[in-house]
């Protein structure tokens, strides 16, 4: 006993623990955050992630709805193009 006082480390035992895995491959044996599944070094922390809304994390759009529907829209006036141009000859 360092200082003269029992330290209370029960409920820091009885806490859940990180279900990550660590480079070894050996499970994380620090304790996950309250309400999480990860501990604060495996994205855990209460302000991980995204905000709702975010638009910083979009790099190109590239399968957005919007970009996906144009692409359809292009591959379907394509086809018929083919079609029509098949049905002229």
């Amino acid at each position: 006993m360092k200082g003269g006082h029992p330290r209370n480390i029960g409920p820091m035992l009885d806490s859940l623990r990180c279900g990550a895995r660590t480079r070894a491959g050996t499970p994380c044996r620090s304790p996950a955050v309250r309400g999480g599944m990860r501990c604060r070094m495996h994205g855990g922390g209460a302000a991980s992630g995204a905000l709702p809304g975010n638009t910083n994390a979009l790099s190109h759009g590239l399968h957005t709805r919007d970009a996906v529907e144009e692409r359809r829209q292009v591959q379907d006036l394509m086809r018929r193009s083919r079609r029509f141009l098949k049905e002229i000859e």
